[in-house]
């Protein structure tokens, strides 16, 4: 928190860069193998913008985790927040804390975001083919029970229709391999999954509902997510699943990570609803 109004003032000639939208600063990261490039840019006034492609796939998706992940284990001073997305990440930092900690060498520079750049290009400069081939090497697979249709799926049958499928078919389409969680946005802890075979896409509903119960699973284009609370969404809801992904009460909220993959496992209604009587409180991890 600032004590004195000339903090503002001081701090305020540091916002901007020469040309008042700032500059892209754009480096590369080398091996003997692989070249790596990367674009940092301003997101406001408090956020830099690391973007390492303009694609989703999995190859950028590795990118994207062994740079959250070194982020994550160096302490650079005044991040407050580090947010993975399909092709790039989010560096959100407190200005204040990066302008008084600023260093010798770092006192020429004319904005905080000059500075914040530095930083992360020297941490980002350590980044090596080794580290981004082994970044899934903790990977967790975590397996997801769903109750497909009836009352938990309401648009299973829409999906059928539109594919062409028997509602059998449609089940076994999306519980038949994994599914990269490529990020977590919209809502806390929804989890934006890669892999849902193209056989079973299916567009949005034409009315979003008011309301999607929390669990809820569905298809909307080529993509397939869980809702992990109550909220109106306009996905066609294929089934449900028990588990509880939105956690507030533990240090980690989200059950699922950017990184995880995930397996979908067909369940009965009876198994469902008998699944909270039980000690089945976190899904399986294997």
């Amino acid at each position: 928190m600032l004590k004195r109004e000339s903090d503002w003032a001081v701090i305020a000639q540091f916002f901007h860069s020469r040309n008042g939208v700032g500059e892209v600063d754009i480096r590369s990261l080398s091996s003997t193998k692989q070249l790596i490039q990367y674009e940092l840019f301003p997101l406001g006034d408090s956020c830099v913008l690391i973007r390492l492609g303009t694609t989703i796939n999995e190859d950028t998706h590795k990118i994207v985790i062994a740079v959250t992940r070194l982020l994550q284990n160096n302490d650079i001073v005044g991040i407050n927040d580090i947010v993975p997305a399909f092709a790039s990440v989010a560096i959100h930092y407190n200005p204040v804390q990066v302008w008084k900690s600023r260093r010798r060498e770092e006192a020429g520079h004319e904005t905080i975001y000059d500075t914040m750049c530095t930083r992360l290009n020297q941490l980002l400069s350590k980044l090596t083919l080794d580290g981004i081939s082994n970044s899934n090497d903790n990977q967790k697979i975590i397996r997801i029970p769903v109750c497909y249709g009836g009352e938990y799926g309401p648009d299973l049958g829409a999906v059928a229709e539109h594919c062409g499928r028997t509602e059998s078919e449609v089940i076994s389409l999306h519980s038949s391999g994994s599914y990269l969680v490529y990020m977590i946005g919209f809502a806390p802890a929804f989890p934006y999954l890669g892999g849902m075979p193209k056989r079973i896409a299916t567009p949005r509903r034409g009315t979003p509902r008011t309301v999607t119960p929390a669990g809820s699973v569905g298809i909307a284009g080529e993509q397939t997510g869980i809702y992990p609370i109550a909220t109106p969404g306009g996905w066609q809801i294929i089934g449900r699943t028990p588990i509880e992904l939105f956690r507030p009460h533990h240090d980690q909220p989200s059950l699922l990570e950017a990184g995880d993959r995930i397996v979908f496992v067909p369940i009965t209604e009876e198994q469902f609803e008998g699944w909270f009587s039980t000690e089945n409180e976190v899904a399986p991890i294997v």
